[in-house]
């Protein structure tokens, strides 16, 4: 038959991708994390973290914990067989033979420290909850913001990814991540650290890549870029990896829709970064870089005493 000439060509083509990998042992039913399994872990957490808002439909108030209690059953119980699988993965790829009820362990103590610190978690997004509903005209109400907002459930999932980033599951976390990009149009690496009441408004196009640091009460809009100029390479010419190569953006800084910031610069507390402005070296502290009035000009940084001779050309 025509299907079975196909499968065994594919299988014929897994072996042939395998092998040029080195992974032909059998490491049983599953090797990866699944990205099914995760998606259902977020949405459970998801509505654990913002019950009546994120949570089914028919759920009323009284039944609140009962439902928390549910969810986070649930996820928790899951994320325990999705991290033993990442665990296992990363123990095979260093060749340290681990027994499996050393992973076992190690799975639960991690999903218990990760568990122990939604409820700090949720006090952190309420801070950005807050931000938004502040920082937005059209926002009638938090609930809404909840609600509607991509940038809130974009850092819904960043905020729980980046806790399991920092915690030794980055494939799980990225996972995560992913799924809210895909929702939101939003890219932020679990890797980033962003600070308390971070606003993202409208939101689509925006990319936070993996070293970035955003301190607190920082705001950006749509198609905002914080991403690396150029990539160190090994002696072999591969790329190497976790180098620190995106932007540090300080507190009360503003980014207007547009905006491409590249690098590992430093733009400081209260500056305002205005709209399609392309931005590749440090800015002081309270600048207001503006784009230029033509292709010939480059974008000025006004410092609070004016334009600064040593940043007007960025």
């Amino acid at each position: 038959m025509v299907l079975e000439k196909i499968v065994a060509e594919l299988r014929a083509e897994r072996a042939r991708w395998r092998a040029a990998r080195d992974r032909v042992a059998d490491f049983g039913d599953r090797e990866f994390p699944s990205r099914e399994s995760v998606r259902s872990i977020f949405l459970h957490l998801r509505g654990a973290l913002f019950p009546l808002r994120l949570g089914p439909a028919d759920l009323r108030r009284d039944d609140e914990d009962l439902y928390v209690g549910q969810a986070l059953d649930s996820a928790l119980q899951a994320l325990i067989g999705q991290v033993r699988l990442e665990l296992a993965l990363r123990e095979r790829r260093q060749h340290r033979p681990t027994e499996d009820t050393a992973i076992e362990d190690a799975a639960r103590a991690l999903v218990a420290e990760f568990a122990s610190r939604l409820p700090s978690l949720r006090r952190q997004l309420d801070t950005d909850v807050e931000a938004a509903y502040r920082g937005d005209p059209a926002a009638q109400s938090v609930d809404e913001v909840l609600l509607c907002y991509p940038g809130i459930l974009a850092l819904i999932h960043h905020r729980l990814a980046h806790l399991l980033y920092t915690l030794g599951t980055p494939l799980i976390a990225r996972i995560g991540a992913e799924l809210a990009h895909s929702e939101t149009g939003i890219d932020i690496h679990p890797g980033a650290t962003i600070g308390a009441h971070f606003f993202i408004d409208h939101g689509t196009g925006v990319v936070i890549g993996e070293t970035a640091e955003i301190g607190e009460r920082v705001r950006i809009y749509q198609a905002v870029t914080l991403g690396a100029k150029q990539f160190e390479t090994e002696a072999d010419g591969s790329l190497k990896k976790g180098q620190p190569r995106h932007p540090i953006v300080e507190d009360d800084v503003v980014i207007y829709a547009g905006a491409t910031i590249l690098g590992r610069i430093v733009i400081g507390k209260g500056s305002v970064i205005g709209g399609n402005v392309w931005l590749t070296r440090d800015v002081p502290p309270g600048s207001q870089v503006l784009q230029a009035r033509s292709t010939q000009e480059a974008p000025q940084v006004r410092a609070k005493n004016g334009i600064s001779k040593d940043s007007k050309v960025i």
